[in-house]
């Protein structure tokens, strides 16, 4: 049986292609980059976090409403306000954050939403005050608890009395977008 000698030069340029290929994907592969959201301090992160907020909880909650209710009362987030950085003393209490968190102490950060309802055909615009919690972790950033209270606007009354809301819509919406900061999936912007 003969061979051409050509043949086997050819398959030695198919095997070291092939070679370098695998090479390239698998040093790739164990390369893990680094999330901008990681390496932020929480000024930073909240500043952006503030320009995506109302359309992610928007989303949030037409995600949850439930299509065959009759009566279906929720919020439209139009605007999130300017955060405030400045920490409130934590006093002799202990927390209970709703996330694993780090030895470190929580960042405060305080945001306003402005939100519009429909009720009965009426327009209701609420001022929404919230108070969150953020932790550092291996993995980034996460909201460890929040609280917030509600009042009119414009304000005519006092708004009503911090209660805790770690699960509602804002907060879902803030670790969904800490979730696409992480993953790098946000738009600049």
């Amino acid at each position: 049986m003969c061979r051409d000698k050509g043949a086997g030069g050819i398959e030695f340029y198919i095997l070291a292609f092939w070679l370098g290929i695998f090479a390239h994907f698998s040093v790739n592969a164990q390369q893990k980059p680094v999330s901008s959201c990681q390496q932020q301090d929480v000024e930073t992160l909240t500043n952006r976090l503030i320009k995506d907020l109302p359309s992610y909880t928007n989303r949030v909650t037409q995600r949850s409403r439930r299509l065959k209710r009759v009566v279906d009362i929720y919020s439209y987030v139009l605007l999130a306000g300017r955060p405030e950085f400045a920490p409130l003393s934590l006093g002799p209490g202990v927390y209970a954050p709703t996330e694993p968190t780090s030895s470190q102490e929580p960042q405060q950060v305080f945001i306003t939403t402005l939100e519009r309802q429909y009720t009965a055909g009426k327009l209701v615009q609420l001022q929404q005050y919230h108070w969150l919690f953020f932790t550092r972790t291996d993995s980034g950033w996460r909201l460890a608890f929040m609280f917030s209270r509600t009042g009119n606007y414009p304000n005519n009354r006092p708004p009503t009395p911090p209660r805790e809301s770690s699960n509602g819509a804002v907060a879902q919406a803030v670790r969904i977008w800490l979730r696409d900061c992480q993953a790098g999936t946000l738009r600049s912007g």
